[in-house]
Parts: C-alpha cells; sequence; structure tokens
C-alpha cells in the first residue's frame, strides 16, 4: 500500500541538494550574510546570462546546472544582440535598483559558482559565443583575439 503523506510546510525544503550547494558557494564567494541574498544574485544573473546565451552552449550549460538554476537561466528569450560584458552589468544594475559595482560583485559570484558546474572547456565555449567583457566576470584573462593572430604579446 502507498500512503500519501505530506511532509508538513515548515520542514520541507524549498529547494534541490545541488541548488542549496551552489547557493552556499555563491554565499561564500560573495560573502553574504544570507542565503536569501545569495539566492536574488544568483536568480538575478542566471536570468541575464539567459537573455545573452543561445544554441548548444545555452543547453549544455543548462544541462550542468541544478534544476533550480537551469530553469532560471532557460526561461529568458535570448536577445538579439548581444550585451558586452560591461553593458551586461549595467543591465543588470538597472533591473535590480543596484549599484554597478554592487552588480559586478554579484555577477562573479555567481559566475564562480557557474563555472564550478559548467567546467573550464564550456566556460571557454561561452567565452567564445559571447562579446568582449564576460572573462573577467568569469575570473579569466581578456585576451585581445586581433594581437594573438598577430604574434603580438598581450601585456
Amino acid at each position: 500500500m502507498i500512503s500519501d503523506v505530506r511532509v508538513p510546510l515548515e520542514h520541507q525544503k524549498p529547494y534541490g541538494t545541488a541548488y542549496e550547494q551552489m547557493l552556499e558557494k555563491v554565499r561564500y564567494e560573495g560573502v553574504y550574510p544570507t542565503r536569501e541574498r545569495a539566492d536574488e544574485a544568483v536568480r538575478l544573473v542566471l536570468s541575464g546570462l539567459g537573455r545573452q546565451l543561445t544554441g548548444d552552449e545555452r543547453v549544455d550549460l543548462a544541462a550542468c546546472l541544478p534544476l533550480e538554476a537551469a530553469r532560471v537561466l532557460t526561461a529568458q528569450i535570448p536577445d538579439p544582440q548581444p550585451l558586452t560584458g560591461w553593458a551586461f552589468v549595467k543591465d543588470l544594475a538597472a533591473r535590480s535598483g543596484a549599484s554597478p559595482a554592487t552588480t559586478r560583485w554579484d555577477t562573479g559570484s555567481v559566475f564562480a559558482a557557474v563555472a564550478v558546474h559548467a567546467g573550464p572547456d564550456l566556460i571557454t565555449r561561452i567565452l567564445h559565443q559571447l562579446p568582449t567583457g564576460y572573462a573577467l566576470l568569469f575570473g579569466r584573462a581578456e585576451l585581445n583575439p586581433a594581437a594573438l593572430t598577430e604574434g603580438h604579446q598581450v601585456p
């Protein structure tokens, strides 16, 4: 016999374990006082990223993320004209009402956790798809492709 025992609301976990772990990583990286603040940052940044990514990179990233995070990412319709990294931060700041400095911090904190889930190869593919400025947001050096192809050293 199968019983339908309901867990009282106060004992239900609002998120899956993988998403809880992601929130803890973001909370640690961003030095946020609460998990709720980390969740706000994750939702803001992943919504923005969902408006920028298309194609296989979008699908592959969603497959790597915890279900709750993947839903936030894929609920967005990609913009026809992707934003540069700095324009991305300014757009998120305008949407959230936060300062660009705070939003840049949020973005770096969330992208650090995203990079752990996605791995370096997928992040590299994502960075090749997006306009300039995202590498720094992911904690990577921003290389100038023209200088590399011309054989120049990038300082």
